[in-house]
């Protein structure tokens, strides 16, 4: 759906690393690196949509750095439009729907980096987790989304990010 909206396969990759979760930053290089494409191609999408507004330039550690503009009107839109095209929303909703005990729902892994390398990984923490249930729904969110799916009850070892998409408020 966004990637018929978003013709620009650089750009799409961007909006998701950048929008995906508002802690995300990254600079040229290592941008490039990590979307093995030229330095040139990352360089003009950067430079475009921070022009337009939705990406930060911060200069440090000798490099520039950027980042999504959590002050840009559009901020919530294009994180929301982001979410949506990944299936959280889909996936938070089902799960919360069904368990009330989920106490925090977390994204892992590439997605958690903003790399849109087709295998969501997502964390559900709480009490007496249905997990055959969990594993059930991983299953038909990746029949949705056309995605691989791997839905977690706890945190594996080598997790290095992890972005909290929900959590239960504690009073």
């Amino acid at each position: 759906m966004l990637d018929s909206l978003i013709t620009s396969k650089t750009r799409l990759k961007l909006l998701i690393k950048f929008f995906v979760s508002a802690n995300n930053r990254g600079y040229l290089r290592g941008i490039a690196e990590e979307f093995n494409e030229s330095t040139n191609s990352i360089r003009k999408e950067l430079n475009h949509l921070t022009d337009a507004g939705y990406l930060i330039r911060e200069e440090g550690e000798q490099k520039v750095f950027y980042k999504a503009n959590t002050e840009h009107t559009l901020f919530g839109s294009l994180q929301g439009l982001i979410h949506n095209f990944l299936g959280f929303d889909q996936m938070l909703e089902q799960v919360l729907g069904r368990d009330g005990n989920v106490e925090e729902v977390a994204l892992l892994g590439d997605y958690a980096q903003g790399i849109d390398s087709g295998h969501i990984e997502i964390v559900v923490l709480g009490k007496n987790i249905d997990s055959l249930y969990l594993l059930h729904s991983g299953d038909k969110a990746e029949g949705l989304l056309d995605k691989r799916v791997s839905v977690y009850t706890q945190v594996p070892e080598c997790t290095r990010i992890k972005i909290i998409l929900y959590q239960r408020d504690i009073i």
